[in-house]
């Protein structure tokens, strides 16, 4: 009887540790490379821009942790997602509204930046290509200083620019009339 007391005792405590772990693995902003969001409202134009900012942490990132020629999920866990809630033109490309994962090919002349339809993905591990809805081409650019943590803004005009360690690139998103 004491045996089976001390077994319960110990399965309860047991839990309390298991259960403590899993809350601090859904806790994101606990996360090395933490949620972050970008938004913007345009008039009637609402666009969000939800993604995991990775730091450089002393290390080379493109070309090296971040390979040339290859998707990449522009930023870290998760995939980066773009949601809009009207038609836009993406450097004068439309998109209808709705939830896009947000992946780029980065090079060292120019950036593919692609509107996937499956918005729910970890990294880009399962990425399609078939499944995208736009991609569009812009050049990257370096940045005056270094951009430690991967940092996504939206202008006033609505300029989205992506900037990580000495390299930015931008794209311009306007109201499709």
């Amino acid at each position: 009887m004491r045996f089976n007391k001390i077994m319960m005792a110990l399965t309860m405590v047991l839990a309390i540790f298991a259960s403590a772990a899993l809350q601090a693995q859904d806790n994101k902003a606990q996360r090395p490379s933490p949620p972050k969001t970008a938004i913007r409202e345009l008039d009637s134009l609402k666009i969000n821009i939800a993604y995991s900012a990775p730091s450089v942490k002393g290390r080379t990132i493109w070309g090296a942790l971040e390979p040339y020629g290859k998707v990449w999920r522009t930023g870290a866990n998760e995939a980066t997602t773009f949601e809009i809630n009207k038609a836009v033109l993406v450097e004068g490309q439309k998109l209808a509204a709705g939830k896009y994962a947000l992946f780029t090919i980065p090079g060292e002349k120019e950036w593919t930046v692609i509107f996937n339809k499956e918005s729910n993905q970890w990294g880009a591990y399962s990425y399609k290509k078939e499944m995208d809805a736009l991609r569009i081409v812009v050049k990257p650019g370096k940045t005056k200083l270094l951009v430690e943590q991967l940092a996504i803004d939206i202008s006033e005009k609505g300029l989205v620019t992506v900037a990580w360690e000495n390299v930015q690139i931008g794209f311009s998103v306007k109201e499709a009339k």
